[in-house]
């Protein structure tokens, strides 16, 4: 019998990962503060899970300013999109395979 887990992807086993993924593949960037809320997450384990993400090349970090404040949004990068995919197609081949 094959490993149903082989081509699942370690780094998204994360409920934030893998939402905060979930919302990149369809919005072109997103504010810190509006995965924050999405997420329903603290500041502090937000940005240890975006930071694994960016560590791992999956998301792009964006700084800037609106007036004085700073201004942080993510977005995916090609090779997180390329990754996500394959983890959802791994899970969903997975479901299939225990039919």
């Amino acid at each position: 019998m094959k490993n149903p887990i082989v081509h699942l992807n370690k780094i998204f086993d994360s409920r934030v990962r893998l939402g905060v993924m979930s919302v990149l593949m369809v919005n072109d960037a997103v504010s810190f503060n509006d995965l924050k809320q999405m997420m329903e997450v603290t500041d502090g384990n937000l940005a240890s899970h975006l930071l694994n993400l960016e560590e791992n090349g999956y998301v792009k970090v964006h700084k800037g300013f609106i007036g004085r404040k700073t201004y942080t949004t993510y977005s995916i990068t090609k090779a997180g999109e390329k990754a996500f995919r394959e983890h959802i197609e791994a899970l969903e081949n997975m479901i299939k395979g225990m039919k």
